[in-house]
């Protein structure tokens, strides 16, 4: 087992995905022990496998979640902005490609991912399929509600 004396809550490291599980990825931490890396922690949108964003043998940052005896917990989505950076590349108006990412329960609306930190909303509608690639217009960027209406064009 690798020394856990040099890793500390919060800390920034860089790893390489070595193994991925349906529940999360396995990231060797340089110079340290492997530390897991939940799917929940991986993405703000919703995805069902961590494959969606790596591939074992890449290179990540990853941000220390949670150090318990000896294991380690990881997060990604912590690497890749907050929502205030990630909006800032996006106005009203704009058209953008995005992927679809879930329906809400109620059948609300479908969640369309604009970066792996930043989704948005669209009226619900039949026929689109997870991971399907479309063109959506931001509609409505609200910020107090951290929040980005679409429309499908």
């Amino acid at each position: 087992m690798n020394s856990l004396k040099n890793i500390y809550e919060g800390q920034k490291v860089s790893g390489i995905v070595k193994n991925i599980k349906p529940y999360g990825a396995f990231i060797k931490i340089e110079n340290g022990p492997v530390g897991l890396a939940y799917i929940e922690d991986l993405s703000v949108a919703r995805i069902k496998s961590p494959y969606e964003r790596f591939e074992i043998g890449q290179k990540v940052d990853v941000i220390v979640k949670s150090i318990n005896k000896d294991k380690i917990f990881l997060s990604y989505k912590e690497t890749l902005g907050t929502w205030e950076e990630n909006v800032k590349k996006f106005s009203e108006g704009m058209k953008v490609k995005g992927i679809v990412r879930e329906t809400e329960k109620n059948k609300n609306g479908v969640f369309i991912e604009l970066t792996p930190n930043l989704v948005g909303m669209i009226e619900y509608k039949e026929g689109l399929n997870y991971g399907e690639t479309v063109d959506v217009c931001i509609k409505k960027i609200v910020p107090d509600k951290k929040k980005i209406k679409l429309t499908i064009i």
